[in-house]
């Protein structure tokens, strides 16, 4: 499996939870926002927005399109948000902790 699959998927949840976090976001307008920063292919996108919802972390709502039927929003909890905040400083850390250790190596 190709290593910048595992990087997507492992991001994923973190760009989703931000986006919903910015506003209150339908699926397919989460799918379009995310492949703007990253390729993920939209059948990847649902599961995980179910999961968000289970666990707490989303709820969801129906509101009126002007384009078709009913829009499904995504709404982050408050849970959500603090799942959000630690899932971000974790992201930092990370990042600056594999940067710190390729920039010490040869290859730069």
């Amino acid at each position: 499996m190709d290593i910048s699959i595992q990087f997507k998927k492992g991001a994923l949840e973190l760009c989703v939870l931000v986006l919903i976090h910015e506003r209150d976001r339908y699926g397919y307008e989460l799918a379009q926002s995310v492949s703007e920063h990253i390729e993920v292919a939209e059948g990847a996108l649902y599961p995980l927005l179910r999961r968000l919802v289970n666990d707490g972390y989303c709820t969801t709502y129906l509101q009126e399109s002007t384009g078709g039927p009913p829009r499904k929003y995504y709404k982050l909890t408050s849970t959500g948000e603090t799942h959000m905040k630690k899932l971000v400083t974790e992201w930092k850390q990370f990042v600056y902790s594999v940067s710190r250790l390729i920039e010490r190596g040869p290859l730069l």
